[in-house]
């Protein structure tokens, strides 16, 4: 994607289901789920490179001994950086302590990290400070084994002063208002509580104080402690937890907007953001993971029991379609045949706009992501190069020579590699015109392969913002000196912000939504900003469910090709010589080649979840405000 899009967290669960001395006869070492672990984080480290962090617990420890371990970081290279100061303190010890080196049980008990109960997160920040204390996992500690709680997940929430009221109605005091704290407290209130009550009931049976804990451990209801810490949350999430002595979850949001997958066999239970990242670290197949479906939780229980449980009622499912587009690893194997669907359904509009003439185009794409989509665009254009040489043979087949047939077959699509990101340039001066001169030059082209009287069709997985178009790609390939730049988008236009992770807060960014008002000034009617702005501001005090979007008017006047005509001319300026031309792919396309995953409120505005309209028109009373900051 040429506008850099951030805050795709990524999460990584493991549940080792045999003994520690297991994994060091089969594998060789005791620190096989931390190896894995470190694995699956660096797989999913396209999701977040904010921050990382490592959180794990040892099974039936003794008073007296360590049984959680976390780190955390938020330097540039996070992950290496959790798993060095892992394992430096691991080799420290093993260096410090020979005896250490065969004996796993001196190794469970000495050394920290090495658990059976292991959850890492890599993260995107979308608001705030990028400090460590921002970085999952979260630790809500008690000196009550089971009363721990460790928490990290995939989310945004939309309502979160709701929640934050919540929790002080329950006579809480929360040291912040992110939902990262109103969601970890909200589950860490009624686990308080669902113990409370376990103990009472226990005490009333004759239990002792030091026999109960063990007790409530193994009747604790997860499942019952999540359906009532979840009952409000309005947003997208996978969200995973632990709790001290043992037991573990993860819980996917009633529309399925977030990702989520597991894999179990008789000696793991691993859940991560990916499924590719499931297969290649544990080299099992496409069918062996399996997804976990909306408003359910996958629960392991500390004697590694694991079940699959209701928590919330299911909405109608809208996974996130940019999980397809972009964000996800293409190495998915549905994914990657969707990304060259995107390619391919989008081609009909490509070859019209160069009016079918393939011998003088050159087909490229803007690195890297846009690679494969690039792939079924091209596939469809040889088809149509395909078509055309019949058509020819057919119209000429009683004059044909062999020369002539030969001259036809040996056409070939142009195909290049144009635009390559020079990723060691970094911007140094924050001087304006000296800042765009450096960004201008951030992509390399290759020279010699353009014509002047050639067309030039480069696909991007999707345009937000356009900044990098217009900035440094558009200027670049016009020096290529073509007739035509044609700029493809596989995803739609992006309209209205995101709420449930992805960091399209602001309405003003929006490429689209800069087209549309544009236009609105042209057309005279930019009066019906005021008008959708007051509307916005009357439904402020209503109920979620109550609000409607009212900022689909904006756009409501205008086709689709008006819209993404109007974005090639703000991409454009004076010192571009070749036409653009945008073309974005169609909502419906998007359906057909991405039908599992629906969600597509950026484009269309239709949110999941009765909180997204609400940040839709709180977005919009900021743009007109003139508030810069994020609408939930």
């Amino acid at each position: 994607m040429s506008d850099a899009l951030k805050h795709e967290c990524g999460i990584a669960f493991i549940r080792l289901l045999k003994p520690l001395e297991y994994y060091k006869e089969k594998y060789g070492s005791a620190f096989y789920g931390v190896n894995k672990m470190y694995l699956m984080m660096e797989k999913q480290h396209n999701r977040g490179q904010d921050g990382a962090g490592f959180a794990s617990i040892k099974l039936d420890t003794v008073p007296g001994q360590r049984y959680i371990s976390r780190v955390r970081s938020c330097e540039s290279q996070p992950i290496q950086d959790i798993f060095s100061q892992i394992n430096d303190r691991i080799n420290h010890e093993l260096v410090a302590n020979p005896e250490y080196a065969d004996d796993v049980e001196l190794q469970k008990k000495n050394i920290p990290y090495i658990g059976e109960v292991l959850l890492g997160h890599v993260r995107y920040g979308t608001f705030g400070k990028n400090s460590v204390e921002s970085v999952h996992p979260f630790l809500r500690q008690n000196n009550w084994m089971h009363r721990n709680l460790i928490v990290a997940g995939n989310f945004n929430m939309t309502n979160n002063n709701v929640l934050f009221d919540n929790l002080i109605r329950l006579g809480q005091h929360p040291k912040d208002k992110v939902d990262t704290v109103t969601v970890m407290e909200k589950i860490g209130h009624f686990l308080d509580s669902e113990v409370a009550k376990l103990y009472k009931s226990l005490k009333k049976e004759g239990f002792s104080k030091v026999d109960a804990s063990p007790e409530i451990a193994k009747r604790l209801n997860v499942a019952k402690i999540l359906k009532k810490s979840s009952r409000d949350w309005d947003g997208g999430y996978t969200m995973a937890g632990m709790l001290g002595h043992g037991d573990a979850f993860v819980l996917r949001d009633p529309a399925g907007i977030r990702p989520a997958y597991y894999y179990q066999d008789d000696e793991v239970v691993v859940v991560a953001s990916e499924r590719p990242v499931i297969q290649t670290v544990f080299n099992v197949s496409f069918d062996d993971i399996v997804e976990l479906d909306p408003g359910k939780a996958i629960i392991v229980k500390k004697d590694g029991t694991t079940s699959i449980k209701r928590i919330l009622t299911s909405l109608e499912r809208k996974a996130c379609s940019f999980e397809r587009i972009y964000f996800s690893r293409g190495s998915d194997a549905e994914i990657y045949k969707e990304r060259k669907k995107l390619g391919k359904l989008i081609m009909p509009q490509v070859l019209k706009e160069i009016a079918h003439d393939t011998v003088n185009t050159v087909f490229s794409f803007i690195p890297n992501t846009a690679e494969t989509s690039f792939y079924g665009m091209v596939e469809a254009a040889q088809d149509e190069l395909n078509k055309q040489k019949t058509e020819t043979i057919l119209a000429e087949k009683d004059s044909l020579t062999d020369e002539r047939l030969s001259q036809i077959l040996s056409s070939r699509l142009r195909t290049e590699k144009l635009a390559i990101k020079d990723a060691k340039l970094r911007t140094f001066i924050t001087e304006d015109s000296s800042r765009d001169d450096l960004v201008a030059h951030v992509y390399d082209v290759t020279y010699g392969v353009v014509k002047r009287e050639d067309n030039l069709v480069i696909i991007d997985d999707s345009i937000v913002r356009g900044t990098t178009l217009k900035k440094s790609i558009i200027k670049m390939l016009d020096r290529l000196k073509p007739k035509k730049i044609v700029v493809v988008s596989s995803a739609p236009q992006i309209r209205y912000p995101d709420c449930y992770g992805i960091d399209m807060a602001n309405m003003e960014g929006l490429i689209a939504f800069k087209a549309a008002l544009e236009l609105l000034k042209e057309d005279g009617n930019y009066d019906l900003v005021e008008q959708v702005y007051e509307k916005c501001k009357a439904q402020e005090h209503l109920e979620d469910k109550d609000v409607k979007n009212f900022v689909k008017e904006i756009y409501d006047g205008f086709e689709d090709q008006e819209i993404s005509d109007k974005i090639a001319e703000l991409l454009g300026d004076d010192t571009v010589n070749a036409e653009i031309k945008i073309i974005y792919q169609t909502v419906d396309n998007l359906h057909i080649a991405c039908p599992k995953n629906l969600g597509d409120w950026y484009f269309t505005g239709d949110y999941p979840t009765v909180g997204g309209n609400r940040v839709v028109n709180k977005a919009f009373i900021n743009f007109y405000e003139g508030i810069h900051e994020r609408a939930y």
